[in-house]
């Protein structure tokens, strides 16, 4: 059964030509969205997706771009669509995104809203242990990558496949481990398109991979500047805001 994959943003955090970098994905009748980020719903909106046809949302680390637009969703699902949905959460960023990120909004006392769970169905992912997300034929497995240091943060591992980035630091030896020993078939990663890649990616670092590695790469979470290096990504690809990938 294959997997689509929807980017409703591809752009980076300072981005304000393009929404931030979430994805939908859908496998076995379930829809699954990476992370969501302040334009998520925006997206969504613009690409006439109803909140209703989400079941879930899997977070990859605590950045706005990748959760700020988590309460929206929570009161949209409470109050509009009276609804639960699964929110895939590793389990180092349970408490911090409720403490750090959602309480001071959804906390409800009087209500009975005192934590994620009252909003959510609350799965918590350990890494590297593909979890099924809707059986045997929709898995995703938790990569630790580095990020921002001293804060947990997750790459992803799709039906043992497609690895997703999310954001993360350049790690060539990572890459080439899934291509060449976990029989991934497509890349997508962040990119940088300035010097130095301090948290991100760059993409004078991506260029430096082997070129069959780069022809499995899609470039996603970059710059209003993309036009700019249209023909300047080697064998690699800019990946398109709304288009759907099938692998």
């Amino acid at each position: 059964m294959s997997l689509h994959l929807q980017m409703i943003g591809t752009g980076s955090a300072f981005s304000k030509k393009y929404y931030n970098n979430n994805a939908l994905l859908r496998c076995n009748g379930f829809t699954l969205m990476i992370d969501c980020g302040v334009t998520a719903t925006r997206a969504l909106d613009a690409l006439k997706i109803d909140l209703g046809q989400l079941d879930g949302v899997l977070i990859t680390h605590i950045h706005a771009d990748h959760v700020g637009g988590l309460e929206e969703i929570a009161f949209q699902l409470l109050y509009v669509f009276r609804r639960r949905i699964k929110l895939l959460v590793p389990s180092l960023l349970k408490e911090t995104l409720w403490i750090h990120t959602l309480k001071g909004g959804l906390e409800n006392k009087e209500e009975g809203f005192c934590s994620l769970d009252d909003y959510f169905d609350v799965v918590v992912l350990e890494p590297h242990v593909p979890f099924p997300i809707a059986g045997r034929e929709f898995t995703v497995e938790l990569v630790p990558t580095r990020h921002i240091p001293n804060k947990p943060s997750y790459s992803l591992y799709l039906n043992g496949k497609v690895f997703y980035s999310s954001d993360a630091r350049f790690d060539p030896a990572l890459l080439a481990d899934f291509h060449r020993n976990r029989g991934c078939e497509a890349i997508l990663h962040d990119c940088q398109l300035f010097e130095p890649g301090t948290v991100h990616a760059s993409l004078a670092e991506l260029l430096t991979l082997p070129e069959d590695i780069q022809r499995k790469v899609l470039l996603m979470h970059y710059g209003d500047n993309k036009e700019e290096f249209e023909g300047k990504t080697g064998a690699m690809t800019f990946i398109e805001q709304g288009k759907i990938y099938r692998f």
